[in-house]
Parts: C-alpha cells; sequence; structure tokens
C-alpha cells in the first residue's frame, strides 16, 4: 500500500474517484441493477403485484432532488462501500435466490448509495424504509400473512359486536345474528399497512425527525393500522348484518374516510415535537 501511495498514477486515480461528481456514482449503480428494475416492472404490468413501490420510489427520487444542492462532494465510505457491495450481490445472486429476495438486496443497495451522498441530517432509517417500500411485495403479504391479519380482525370485530349483536367467528368469518360473514382478502389490511408505513416514512423525511425519534414512533404505525382497520370492519359488517344494501362505492367511502384518518393519524404522531424521545433518553 505505501508503494502504491508513492505512485502518481495511483493517487490521481485515487482523487478522480473520490471527487467524481454524485450523479456518476448514482446513475452506475442504478445500470448495475437493472435485471432488478426489469423484474420489478415485469411483476407490476402483469398485473400480479400493485405498483404502490413506484410512489416510493418516487419519494426517493423526490428526496434526492430536494437535497440537490446539498449533497456531499466526497461520499461516506462505509455506505458507499455498502451499495457496491450490494450491486456486486444482486449480479451474482440473480437467478440463485427468489426474485423478491434479490430484489430487497438490489433496492437496500440504491438506499446505501443515496445515504452516502445525502447530508448527515438526513435520517438513513426512512431511507431504507422507502427502499423496502419500492419492492412490489403486497401480493406476497397477502399471501403470507393476509389469512392471520384476517382472523385478528375478525376477533377484534366480534368482540365488539358481541356488544349489541350475537356473534360467533369460524377462521376469518362472523355469523352475525345468523347471517354468514365472511371477512375477505380487502379487509386484511395489508394495503392500508402499506400506506401507514410510506406516510412514516415520508413525514420522518420531510419533518427532518432524527432515526431516534422514526424508529420510536414506528411502532405507533401499526397500533393505528390495526385499530383503522377493524373500525372499518366493523362498521361494513354492521352494515351488512342490518340488512342494509350499500354498494360497492360505500365499501370504498367507508374504507377511504378510515384510510384517510389512519394516515392522518400517523403523519400527526411521526411530524410532532413530542416528549417521548426526551423521556427514554
Amino acid at each position: 500500500m505505501n508503494r502504491l501511495l508513492h505512485m502518481p498514477r495511483f493517487v490521481r486515480f485515487g482523487i478522480a474517484l473520490d471527487t467524481a461528481p454524485e450523479w456518476r456514482w448514482l446513475a452506475l449503480l442504478a445500470l448495475a441493477l437493472w435485471p432488478t428494475w426489469w423484474w420489478m416492472g415485469q411483476r407490476m404490468e402483469d398485473g400480479s403485484d400493485d405498483p404502490l413501490g413506484l410512489l416510493a420510489l418516487a419519494a426517493l427520487g423526490g428526496l434526492l432532488w430536494q437535497h440537490r444542492r446539498h449533497l456531499r462532494a466526497a461520499p461516506r465510505l462505509g455506505f458507499q462501500t455498502a451499495a457496491l457491495a450490494g450491486a456486486v450481490l444482486t449480479t451474482a445472486l440473480h437467478q440463485q435466490l427468489p426474485d423478491l429476495v434479490v430484489a430487497l438486496i438490489g433496492l437496500l443497495s440504491v438506499a446505501a448509495g443515496l445515504i452516502a451522498f445525502l447530508p448527515a441530517r438526513v435520517a438513513t432509517a426512512p431511507v431504507l424504509g422507502l427502499s423496502v417500500l419500492s419492492l412490489p411485495l403486497l401480493a406476497s403479504l397477502q399471501f403470507y400473512a393476509g389469512f392471520p391479519l384476517r382472523v385478528v380482525t375478525a376477533e377484534a370485530s366480534r368482540c365488539l359486536l358481541s356488544i349489541a349483536h350475537t356473534v360467533e367467528r369460524t377462521g376469518s368469518s362472523l355469523v352475525v345474528n345468523g347471517q354468514l360473514i365472511i371477512v375477505d382478502a380487502p379487509c386484511s389490511g395489508v394495503q392500508m399497512a402499506w400506506l401507514g408505513y410510506f406516510t412514516a416514512c415520508v413525514v420522518a423525511l420531510a419533518t427532518s425527525q432524527s432515526n431516534k425519534t422514526f424508529l420510536l414512533r414506528l411502532p405507533v404505525v401499526g397500533v393505528l393500522v390495526l385499530l383503522g382497520n377493524v373500525l372499518r370492519n366493523t362498521v361494513l359488517v354492521v352494515l351488512q348484518a342490518s340488512g342494509t344494501a350499500v354498494p360497492d362505492w360505500g365499501h370504498e367511502g367507508v374504507g377511504l374516510v378510515v384510510l384517510a384518518t389512519v394516515c392522518g393519524g400517523i403523519a400527526w404522531a411521526m411530524g410532532r415535537t413530542g416528549t417521548l424521545e426526551r423521556a427514554t433518553s
């Protein structure tokens, strides 16, 4: 190494590498991950998953644009190394691991590449969170976690409805006053959870919250999403059990109102200047 440091060409190469414009690094990183982008585009185009991940990618792009005049001249070496290692792993593990796992490694490397150039005041945890939310993973979440979430939602609704109705639960189905009502896949709350965590990440970055504040408040997101989903399901079950003919737009309207309320609560909880962090420090 000492011999290399005394070689002018090596030193000039190191200086050029260290001071290369950030957009070149990020463009090369994005180009190296083209198989990941191709797979994500195919999965969204064929209808096998919702394209909500595009919102997370747009949020990352907006964050980079917002801080474009304050990017580091020299990247943070640890994050830059992680980004390059992630890109290499993504290429090496292509067709060796499930596509979703490979894409996760690739998007985390993109996040590391962004963090390497972003100012130190930008929290890293929400950036990593947005990179995970960029994945086309809603269908997978619905497949693996949808039924357990529906069971939890149905049981919570049963407890609430039993105050005024005769209710029994079997799996994710409810029998209310002798009428069978199925808690189906849209009632699992997977999409609401995605939007809730997306709101948390965006608000944390917009209000310049620290990593500690973001992580301490993150459990609030899960609580609000669960309560909102139970409330939505209970209202819809009550309407159906009462014999009220609710059109499709009525179901969607109830869902949108609850979703807006949950996301509003998450934004308030994540963006406020509270005392929870000081109490735990």
